[in-house]
């Protein structure tokens, strides 16, 4: 399923560390809508018991990025165009936000490492290597997000990308597009650079929104509402 083991040492309750593997593989993507995961396959393959993995999944599903249809699993939510504007918006006012402030702590050194960041994405995005391609993505924007110096707000981010991880998935198997999102993040690094709020923000949100069209084109088709 893509779930790491857990290693020896990892600070944290059991649960909250449960919880942290199981919303990291649903945010680079290792789940797809409609997935099933068995409760008791996860304390297996996280070398748990079933408590602890029932209450991450619980506090998943309170956050939406899981559903309960059963004691014994959870689903990833379908597929939904509705579900995938809300998840949109809603990123797009949470990291517009995060990226405003970030404006305002940023140094060069940050630079520097974004830029290496978002080399990393371009050149795996190229190559067709999509799972690196999805942590250069991640390491890029909360890279970012963690000059706003808000970690409230980023971890309501990283709730939304929890939501949106699974919908990512198929956007990448199933729609085909030369465009990536190098040059968003290029603009985005060059308004952080000259302190420019409005334009960082606009970047994020570019950036957000880019896939847009194609999304709403296989919602269509597949009669998602």
């Amino acid at each position: 399923m893509g779930v790491m083991e857990m290693q020896p040492g990892e600070m944290g309750s059991l649960s909250a560390r449960v919880y942290n593997k199981v919303r990291e593989a649903l945010i680079i993507g290792d789940f797809t809508p409609g997935d099933r995961l068995l409760m008791q396959d996860l304390a297996e393959q996280l070398g748990t018991s079933i408590t602890p993995v029932r209450e991450a999944c619980l506090r998943l599903v309170s956050e939406q990025a899981l559903e309960l249809r059963s004691g014994r699993f959870v689903t990833v939510p379908d597929l939904s165009r509705a579900r995938y504007i809300q998840i949109k918006l809603i990123r797009m006012a949470l990291e517009g936000l995060a990226t405003e402030h970030a404006a305002d702590h940023v140094t060069p050194a940050d630079l520097e490492q974004l830029e290496s960041f978002r080399t990393s994405f371009v050149k795996s995005e190229k190559t067709g290597n999509l799972k690196e391609a999805r942590f250069s993505n991640r390491a890029f924007h909360f890279g970012v997000y963690r000059l706003s110096r808000m970690p409230m707000l980023i971890g309501q981010i990283e709730t939304m990308w929890a939501s949106m991880g699974p919908i990512l998935n198929v956007y990448h198997r199933e729609i085909h597009s030369s465009h990536t999102g190098g040059e968003e993040h290029e603009h985005l690094i060059e308004a952080l650079r000259t302190g420019n709020k409005k334009e960082a923000r606009e970047a994020i949100e570019n950036d957000i929104s880019r896939g847009s069209p194609s999304l709403l084109r296989l919602f269509e088709e597949r009669g998602s509402n």
